[in-house]
């Protein structure tokens, strides 16, 4: 991919990428796990929306298709417009109907008011990769890398706290109370990304309508190997993801276990470790090269090893979910780190690019883990991982012989 700034690019005084403190790296690492927690609260709670709003555990389960659907949306329409629109202004909006959304779940009577909310939800939490972006273009040359990685395993640590929050904000006062005080805290996160973001008014943003910025996006995916083989990349390894993590909670709680629920979401505590563990990924030098990509492959092979042939112990379990968790987000990073080597002018493009084949893989890989456990079981699960792990291998010794993989 040129590195040089397309045409109708208009920046602001002063240039982008003249580096992050600390304080600032570490705040965007912070609201991006809040953000991204929100379309996570739902996932343990369907039972208790369910019999709140008078239907169905499993008509409340399209709370989780909705709001990813949301997503997927605000994916492929919603991010490319960071690249024509000042980040504080696309944020601000953002996060103003996150909030209202999140206020409108709080307050639902029925499940077809709650269902809306959620996909608006959803498409409107694409502000965390946003922020992703942002931190990207605002960090120079030197630290961006552990720039990036800081501010995604915040994005990680709130996906994945997410769930053990619900449980246990519901368990104390409802589970209304947590959306309506996720609704507050977008509002408060608004207010002080305005306030600490407005050097981000010097990023580079482009003169071109809507239909042409959605068309480059795939003149993009068309033209920019590195860019279709990470995306590639992305989807596999966060399939591998959640194989392991929509079978979870039905491995946990059945023989030999048999935990409640509020333990199974503790496992959630042992993958945010993980995710900051990843941070090793972002301090990578050549994370181009393929040794480290087939590193953090090695690493989920060896996971799903150990979770099929320890897995009916807990420190078997532990011990797969440290080792797939650091692999799969160490990936990720190492991914997004090639992507974010975009010229400046089009990043959000190229991030909408990988981060639709991020999810997409992601809800196959639900699917197909649902429909092996209730065939093979837990083993069957576990072969699956092995069986996706081993697709990236493939793509790693087509694509690793060319060299540097980079736009």
């Amino acid at each position: 991919m040129s590195q040089t700034t397309a045409p109708g690019t208009v920046t602001a005084a002063a240039p982008a990428g003249r580096g992050m403190s600390r304080t600032l790296t570490l705040l965007l690492a912070a609201v991006t796990g809040a953000i991204a927690a929100n379309v996570y609260y739902a996932q343990p709670l369907l039972g208790v929306i369910a019999r709140s709003t008078d239907t169905s555990t499993g008509a409340a389960g399209a709370v989780v298709t909705v709001t990813q659907l949301g997503f997927a949306l605000g994916l492929v329409f919603v991010l490319p417009l960071a690249d024509i629109v000042t980040c504080r202004s696309l944020l601000t909006v953002l996060l103003l109907l996150d909030a209202a959304a999140l206020a409108v779940v709080g307050l639902a009577a029925g499940l077809p008011v709650a269902l809306v909310a959620f996909g608006v939800l959803g498409l409107a939490n694409v502000a965390a990769q946003v922020l992703v972006a942002a931190a990207a273009q605002l960090a120079d040359d030197a630290q961006r890398g552990r720039t990036v990685a800081t501010v995604i395993s915040g994005l990680l640590t709130g996906m994945l706290l997410a769930r053990t929050v619900a449980g246990a904000v519901t368990e104390l006062v409802g589970w209304r109370p947590l959306f309506l005080g996720a609704a507050a805290l977008m509002i408060l996160v608004n207010l002080v990304l305005r306030r600490a973001l407005h050097v981000a008014d010097a990023l580079p943003v482009r003169r071109l309508g809507y239909g042409e910025v959605l068309r480059s996006t795939v003149r993009i995916y068309r033209r920019d190997a590195a860019v279709r083989v990470r995306s590639v990349y992305g989807a596999l390894g966060f399939a591998a993801f959640s194989v392991f993590w929509s079978t979870a909670a039905l491995r946990l709680s059945g023989a030999p276990f048999a935990y409640s629920p509020a333990v199974i979401g503790l496992f959630g505590l042992l993958g945010a470790a993980g995710a900051m563990a990843a941070n090793l990924a972002g301090r990578v030098r050549r994370h181009t090269h393929p040794l480290p990509t087939a590193v953090a492959l090695a690493l989920i092979a060896v996971a799903y090893f150990v979770l099929l042939t320890a897995g009916d112990t807990l420190g078997g379990m532990i011990a797969g979910v440290l080792i797939l968790d650091v692999g799969v987000q160490g990936l990720h990073v190492l991914n997004q780190r090639v992507v974010h080597d975009a010229d400046a002018a089009v990043r959000n493009r190229v991030n909408s690019v990988y981060m639709t084949f991020y999810f997409a893989g992601g809800a196959l890989g639900s699917a197909v883990a649902s429909l092996v456990w209730a065939q093979a079981g837990w083993g069957g699960v576990c072969v699956t991982g092995l069986g996706v792990t081993a697709l990236a291998f493939l793509l790693w010794a087509r694509t690793s012989s060319r060299g540097r993989a980079r736009p």
